[in-house]
């Protein structure tokens, strides 16, 4: 297998943390030294987009690491602040000279094939679009984009803070579409603002104490007009209803229209963190389901991050030692793509797996 150390883009999605881009960067370059980014050895000599792939299951074609193709592309960060797009009919190719994954388009246009339509040699070029409406996203977008616009895990200090519904209008017990809620708390000049009820508390399995709660996800409000005196309410219309409200339930301001392509990367420092909670309540999940881990951005994490799940080895005894107990090594089986960070709480996106998920399994750096 041929190992790479090339940082020069060809193409790149948006990243959502700017800041860190030097450090990714760098990451890039320590992930290629270490061996990390690998091609497979059956790997093909190219690939043709089509509508519905995402660039970790083009990666996965090629790598024996997917989440390694910033690598492969070569990223840079003058590149990544003005974003490249891949889009059906376009073609990867890979240099086996060189090590690396090119984007070809044919000249004059391409078929549903990739081929020219003139019969004309393939230049690779670069498509660029201020758009990318029809580009290809990195990872399945429609998994993630409800965990995006609704505030599902609310940590514990959040929850203290929140501003809340203290009455309805004519003593209503239970508010609906138009109807009116009076609501107290530092609304921080918001005027939209979603609404939720404190679900199953996330507990960390590290020390079994509680780090969040599952929120459940109830409407919108929208305000209508300011408190005028100290000891005033303000008063707020309910804008959507997507289950009834009542005195009690917590406000979040409306987040903003996420990014929805991402840049996977190694954490930044190392993280052995646990996986909290499966999204829907089961015990074990598999590929493209949600989970929750108990580390966030005060842990180094950040979107995109990539890490991986494995579950700790069993205890044995000795038969050829008096039976003596030994632990057998951690068994490495998938990949967590994360993509909502809070403080203390992230969730991610689980891609290739081997194996179950389960609560309590382990979600690492990479080795």
């Amino acid at each position: 297998m041929k190992k790479f150390s090339t940082i020069a883009l060809l193409i790149a999605v948006a990243f959502p943390v700017m800041a860190s881009s030097q450090a990714f960067a760098q990451e890039a370059v320590n992930a290629a030294k270490a061996g990390k980014c690998t091609f497979l050895p059956d790997a093909p000599d190219k690939h043709v987009v089509v509508k519905g792939d995402t660039l970790w299951d083009i990666s996965a074609k090629f790598l024996s690491n997917p989440w390694c193709w910033p690598e492969v592309w070569g990223m840079n960060r003058d590149e990544i602040r003005n974003p490249h797009w891949i889009y059906p009919n376009q073609i990867v190719y890979f240099d086996r000279v060189n090590g690396r994954l090119r984007l070809g388009q044919a000249v004059g246009g391409s078929g549903a094939d990739g081929s020219a339509k003139d019969g004309g040699r393939l230049q690779p070029q670069v498509r660029t679009e201020d758009t990318g409406k029809n580009a290809i996203t990195a990872i399945p977008s429609n998994l993630i984009e409800p965990f995006l616009s609704q505030p599902l895990v609310i940590e514990k200090d959040t929850l203290l803070t929140a501003p809340r519904i203290v009455a309805t209008q004519e003593g209503r017990v239970i508010l609906a579409k138009s109807d009116k809620a009076y609501v107290r708390g530092d609304l921080k000049g918001g005027t939209s603002f979603q609404v939720f009820r404190p679900g199953v508390p996330l507990k960390d399995p590290e020390n079994n104490t509680v780090i969040g709660y599952e929120a459940v996800y109830l409407g919108t409000l929208k305000l209508e007009r300011t408190a005028k005196t100290p000891d005033g309410v303000d008063s707020f219309i309910v804008a959507s209803a997507k289950e009834e409200m009542a005195v009690g339930d917590r406000l979040m301001p409306i987040p903003p229209t996420p990014i929805q392509n991402y840049v996977p990367h190694p954490p930044e420092r190392d993280v052995r963190a646990r996986i909290v909670s499966i999204y829907g309540g089961v015990s074990q999940a598999g590929q493209n389901q949600v989970v929750s881990i108990n580390k966030g951005a005060s842990a180094g994490l950040n979107i995109g991050t990539v890490l991986e799940l494995s579950r700790y080895g069993k205890i044995i005894q000795d038969k050829t030692d008096e039976k003596k107990p030994i632990r057998l090594p951690d068994e490495h089986y998938g990949s967590l793509f994360i993509f909502r960070v809070f403080d203390n709480i992230s969730y991610g996106l689980i891609m290739t797996v081997t194996d179950t998920v389960a609560v309590g399994d382990l979600a690492t750096s990479p080795e």
